[in-house]
């Protein structure tokens, strides 16, 4: 498990670091953990890309084929939902 992030329980310090990765990406965007940022239209196909290659490299996952469903990655707090069950079953 990589660590500085909290625990795979821990979604809060999830969510922090993905904010972080958002304010680097969007620093004119202030998103909420909830807020669907493609149905924003604030997520490109290449800023998607970068968001599922930082989730793999930050939380030291791996994002396999069958996980790139939308659902996943359309909110911070899906992804931190997403992270946690990959972690748990990493275990």
């Amino acid at each position: 498990m990589a660590s500085g992030f909290g625990t795979p329980d821990d979604p809060e310090a999830i969510v922090g670091r993905l904010r972080a990765f958002f304010a680097s990406v969007l620093p004119e965007i202030d998103l909420e953990p909830d807020q669907d940022y493609f149905a924003l239209g604030l997520v490109n196909s290449l800023l998607a890309l970068e968001l599922v290659t930082r989730v793999e490299k930050e939380f030291g996952i791996e994002v396999d084929v069958e996980d790139l469903d939308l659902d996943n990655f359309r909110t911070m707090d899906r992804i931190a939902a997403f992270v946690r069950g990959k972690l748990a079953a990493a275990r």
